[in-house]
């Protein structure tokens, strides 16, 4: 399994460092602890914080599956800094650099940092409407190496890189320090996976004591004394099982199983498998079920409604989001009256937008001049402000100049 499990880590980095130099892409948008972040502004105000997505939500609901049935696998198989700082304490290892053993109190006490880390992280974010904490974070340091999708790398503090750093030089003496004591996501996932269904279960009969699944613990679980696993900290690494002396023995000492009300033990293959498949799922969903990261209205709806659906280009991020809003809402020749509602998917290229309306009160054509033209602010003496946008297929030097200006100057 040991082996198993380095080739799915090596293929879950492949695929983030791929995304990053390869593609390009915005791999924060599929970052598990960005929909943590991002519920609250969606639910409260029905937009996401810049620089995530919908498929945040997709990806996190992913690994709450994965927590549910596996515990923390999301961390011991999947997640980037995990790997590498898992990685990086098996090189010191190798090159003969003593590991450092935290004693199990102070490793408790430690453990409790990241329920600290989470709440700061989430109470400063949901005030300042914003990632405030992205700057420190290394993850996101990693991730947006590369990336020329509108992801702003001055964004990123030297703190980013000092705790990098830190994490990486801690690695060296020590599994997976911040993973175990400061790691936000973890204190998401570790309620979760205390009540997972699949467990480590260790038969006293056959053990004989020797100590060494809890000295091979990533996590620092006293395996070796438990009849049950079912500590939330628990990675289903399965170091325990391989490092055990009578595996191979029968059914050897300890075995990885689902609770007994499932049935039968489940081979270990069937962990990958379940990984895969709720991965697999969750990007699938993302695609499949086209839900808004935008979503704002003006007015109340009347009985009938018409859409118009549009590909904008620079409605990058959820700020620009609500100044495509803004020009919809204006209060200038181009104003569109009465009711309408506008759906968007924020993103570097063109992006889809659905606006709903009255047909009785306005039509395409004067939603599409709403986006496009300058507004002209009455309390700023006509100050014009450019429009940011436009719509793919619409040419916006259509618009009837001259009977704007002849309106304005008519204006008291």
């Amino acid at each position: 399994m040991k082996k198993t499990r380095r080739a799915v880590q090596f293929g879950f980095l492949a695929i983030v460092v791929g995304g990053i130099f390869a593609v390009g892409a915005n791999c924060e948008r599929w970052c598990p602890f960005g929909g943590v972040e991002g519920v609250y502004t969606y639910a409260s105000e029905g937009n996401m914080l810049c620089s995530l997505g919908v498929s945040n939500f997709f990806i996190l609901g992913g690994v709450l599956l994965i927590t549910v049935l596996l515990r923390r696998a999301f961390c011991g198989y999947m997640c980037p800094l995990g790997t590498i700082s898992e990685w990086l304490r098996g090189l010191a290892r190798r090159l003969g650099v003593p590991g450092l053993r935290v004693p199990h109190r102070v490793d408790r006490v430690l453990a409790s940092l990241k329920y600290a880390v989470l709440a700061v992280i989430l109470v400063a974010t949901y005030r300042a409407g914003e990632l405030i904490f992205r700057g420190f974070d290394p993850c996101y340091a990693l991730i947006t190496m590369n990336s020329p999708q509108g992801t702003d790398i001055a964004d990123i503090t030297v703190w980013a890189y000092v705790v990098a750093g830190a994490i990486a030089l801690a690695s060296l003496v020590m599994v997976m320090p911040f993973c175990r004591w400061f790691c936000p996501m973890a204190a998401v996932l570790s309620p979760i996976s205390r009540f997972a269904l699949t467990r480590i279960e260790r038969d006293a009969e056959a053990c004989r004591g020797c100590g060494q699944c809890s000295e091979h613990c990533p996590t620092a679980i006293p395996v070796d004394q438990l009849q049950q696993v079912k500590a939330a900290r628990c990675l289903s690494c399965m170091n325990c099982v391989d490092s055990c002396p009578r595996k191979g023995k029968g059914d050897g000492a300890l075995r990885w199983r689902p609770p007994r009300w499932l049935g039968p033990r489940w081979p270990q293959a069937a962990l990958i498998g379940i990984l895969l498949a709720c991965t697999t799922a969750a990007v699938a969903a993302s695609y499949l079920f086209a839900i808004p990261s935008f979503v704002k209205t003006h007015g109340d709806p009347p009985a009938e409604v018409t859409q118009i659906r549009l590909q904008v280009k620079g409605l990058t991020c959820r700020g620009r989001a609500n100044q495509f809003f803004y020009f919809l809402q204006r209060d200038d020749l181009w104003e569109v009256p009465g009711y309408f509602k506008v759906e968007a998917w924020p993103g570097p290229d063109l992006a889809d937008v659905i606006v709903t309306f009255d047909p009785a009160a306005t039509d395409e054509r004067a939603i599409q001049r709403a986006i496009t033209a300058p507004y002209y602010d009455a309390a700023a003496d006509f100050a014009r402000r450019d429009s940011p946008f436009r719509i793919e297929g619409y040419d916006p030097t259509e618009i009837d100049i001259d009977r704007e200006l002849d309106a304005l100057l008519q204006l008291p």
